[in-house]
């Protein structure tokens, strides 16, 4: 009797708490395990090509470089000086960023919608792929992913409560924004859109707050400045006019096809639905103004920006920093949706946007363990990441021989060149031939700046070089004229070894040749020697 006394007398907990806590249980299970997937796939993978060009830039400090501003390098360094060479160290500070992002989407929905919301906030960032995998590579998007996510948080406190350390908080995260990528002005472009298209944000001129984050953001981009005033503005010119055509080209209407494919079908269509919703409860005020001005200024801009600018490079990653305000937004949005059907719609997107993830961890798991041969056939063939490896062992078992002991080592390309010297962990100099991706990518100014491009190497007098050459690099009606050329660029070359992996999809080529004297009439096929 007094047992059932003393269950009649216990405070009952709430459903919504428990709830909120089953919820909370999720995201952190949910968190640890891909956590430690990003972990084991960032030690077993080879750097991407673009890493490797990232560690090169971390071990010649600068105040920015031809492609980018210097946050991506200042990381790299910073890990490989915590936790030694390695593809780990060099991916730990990204691994950080990364999984700090859906602890700040979930601590700003939990401040605006609630704690439920908030902890089904954070699982939809972690299942969303593009957020999955983010911090597993050493690529510029992390950071300035992590600073998008931050300045939401502090810009959303600042404009309601309008305290001084939010503004210095937002501050901050725009200096790293700026620090890290030139697309950082996009955040700039966001704020501005909602300090003067909405009524809360016109109000918030007044506020010194304000203005202190502008100037801390200005901060930020004064690294890359100085270097662009250093250098004649070859960066920012690259950025702007070099890589950007400025004149409509309709293939890129397809965005929002290619977005819905990184984004799983259903869930992109969802993210979409949230922002018109957003947009319609803006007039409401707080907080749905900052969401849908937030969300929808990158996502819109891109689009259009996306007609007229770059339609050559990977580009699949720019609008991710429109998708976390609509990751805020849609558990509260979704509150509504108790009737059978849309339940039932909520669960199939979600269950397709988990599998969408599974897929993304599936892939670069089956590259990390070897398995990249079952994907020769298809166009989803990992190129970036596989190859290296070998090429690199194959380099150092040819240098142990005494006849090539001396040789100075010439790559064809940058992202070749990179990935060796990443391999030898910088213990001797590579050069660069002028290849035409080291163009394309904006990375030949640099190479003339670290006097590691062909010029460099004919400047060095009459040596024996090592040329490493990677034909699938180019195009395989391009192979056989790039090969004949690179007889025109060094004299007395003649060929040692050759390497095909995965079916041809990756082909490297290894010549002995004298630089520094005039090659004169190619005395050798190259294309015909070792096709």
């Amino acid at each position: 009797m007094q047992g059932s006394i003393g269950n009649v007398n216990e405070p009952e907990v709430p459903v919504h708490a428990l709830r909120a806590s089953h919820w909370r249980t999720a995201f952190w299970v949910v968190w640890a395990v891909e956590l430690v997937l990003r972990i084991a796939l960032a030690y077993g993978l080879a750097p991407f090509g673009d890493e490797a060009w990232y560690w090169q830039e971390s071990r010649h400090p600068d105040w920015g470089y031809s492609d980018l501003p210097p946050g991506t390098a200042w990381l790299i360094r910073a890990g490989e000086v915590l936790f030694g060479h390695g593809t780990l160290g060099m991916r730990a500070p990204f691994l950080l960023l990364g999984a700090l992002v859906p602890l700040l989407l979930r601590r700003t929905a939990r401040r605006v919608f609630g704690d439920d919301a908030g902890w089904r906030a954070g699982l939809l960032a972690l299942a969303l792929p593009l957020l999955a995998t983010l911090g597993l590579f050493a690529l510029p998007d992390v950071p300035l992913t992590f600073a998008s996510a931050l300045a939401l948080d502090a810009f959303e406190r600042a404009a309601r409560d309008k305290r001084w350390r939010d503004w210095l908080l937002l501050g901050l995260a725009l200096a790293l924004a700026w620090l890290c990528h030139y697309r950082a002005a996009m955040l700039l472009l966001t704020g501005l859109a909602f300090l003067t298209l909405t009524s809360r944000g016109r109000g918030l001129w007044r506020e010194p707050g304000l203005w202190l984050a502008l100037l801390l953001a200005a901060a930020g981009a004064v690294p890359m400045l100085l270097f662009n005033m250093e250098h004649g503005w070859v960066a920012l010119g690259f950025q702007v006019l070099e890589r950007n055509p400025w004149s409509f080209h309709a293939d890129a209407l397809v965005q929002p096809l290619e977005q819905a494919l990184v984004c799983t079908p259903l869930f992109y269509l969802m993210l979409l639905w949230a922002g018109w919703m957003c947009l319609h409860r803006a007039r409401a005020g707080a907080p749905y103004d900052l969401l849908a001005v937030c969300a929808l200024t990158p996502i819109v801009s891109y689009l259009v920006l996306g007609c007229f600018a770059d339609d050559t490079r990977f580009r699949v990653h720019w609008p991710l920093p429109g998708y976390l305000p609509l990751l805020v937004a849609l558990p509260a949005l979704l509150s509504s949706w108790t009737d059978r059907i849309r339940r039932l719609l909520c669960a199939t997107t979600f269950a397709v946007l988990a599998i969408g993830s599974a897929a993304a961890f599936g892939y670069l798991a089956l590259t990390a363990s070897g398995g990249a041969a079952v994907l020769a056939g298809v166009k989803a063939f990992p190129e970036h990441f596989v190859g290296w490896r070998e090429a690199a062992s194959h380099t150092a078992a040819l240098l142990r021989d005494p006849a090539h002991a001396g040789d100075v080592v010439v790559a064809d390309n940058f992202m070749l060149a990179a990935e060796i010297d990443f391999a030898f962990d910088g213990e001797r100099p590579l050069y660069t031939l002028d290849h035409p991706l080291n163009a394309k990518h904006g990375r030949a100014p640099q190479l003339a700046l670290w006097q590691r491009d062909e010029a460099a190497l004919n400047r060095l007098g009459r040596r024996d070089v090592l040329v490493l050459v990677e034909p699938s690099a180019r195009r395989e009606r391009e192979r056989a004229a790039w090969l004949q050329s690179v007889c025109a660029r060094v004299a007395e070359l003649s060929p040692l070894a050759q390497l095909d992996l995965y079916d041809g999809r990756k082909r490297y080529r290894w010549y002995h040749a004298v630089s520094g004297t005039k090659p004169g009439a190619p005395a050798l096929d190259c294309a015909a020697a070792m096709p």
